[in-house]
């Protein structure tokens, strides 16, 4: 086998593996700057959010609305341009999806979860990143509520039927069997 010189060897392999992994690097520096200035911004201190849901103090309100504001003039120049995607190349491509039942359920229990954590979802990373502990139950609160999420999302589907996803041993389970 032909073996390259160890130097000439090195650059080809970090070539590479940026290459292959240029994307997953582009999100995490992204996601490190995008927590850095909701940190500088207060959006990761809790007190922030319960003066907020308190009608106390409006700083984190503004800061949201600057954000939404900021994301409507970002969209809408997203699609005027059609840009491309930076790691695929593809267009960007912005598809409405339809409303769907429970939706208002789900934003008042969204709405419940942030007042009683005092942290919303996205801020839950950064707030780890800062060291706080709390937000790690947050956390595991956020992963355990999608898992039951799907979990009763697909008892739903299923007309409220429980049937078992897999088989037992090499035998596939019969839908007479299960009552």
């Amino acid at each position: 086998m032909y073996k390259l010189p160890v130097f000439q060897s090195a650059k080809l392999f970090l070539i590479s593996f940026g290459f292959v992994y240029r994307a997953n690097f582009l999100a995490l520096v992204m996601g490190v700057f995008f927590g850095f200035l909701m940190s500088r911004g207060g959006a990761t201190t809790y007190d922030y959010h319960a003066k907020m849901f308190l009608l106390i103090d409006f700083q984190l309100m503004q800061v949201i609305g600057t954000a939404v504001v900021v994301a409507m003039i970002g969209v809408f120049l997203l699609k005027k341009y059609h840009v491309r995607a930076i790691t695929t190349g593809a267009e960007v491509d912005f598809v409405k999806k339809p409303y769907t039942q429970g939706l208002i359920t789900g934003a008042f229990l969204f709405g419940i979860g942030w007042a009683m954590t005092a942290s919303c979802p996205g801020t839950v990373p950064a707030m780890i990143g800062e060291g706080k502990i709390g937000a790690v139950f947050v956390l595991a609160g956020l992963l355990l509520g999608t898992m039951a999420f799907g979990v009763l999302q697909t008892y739903i589907a299923q007309d409220g039927k429980i049937q078992q996803a897999c088989e037992l041993g090499n035998h596939p389970v019969n839908k007479t069997d299960i009552k």
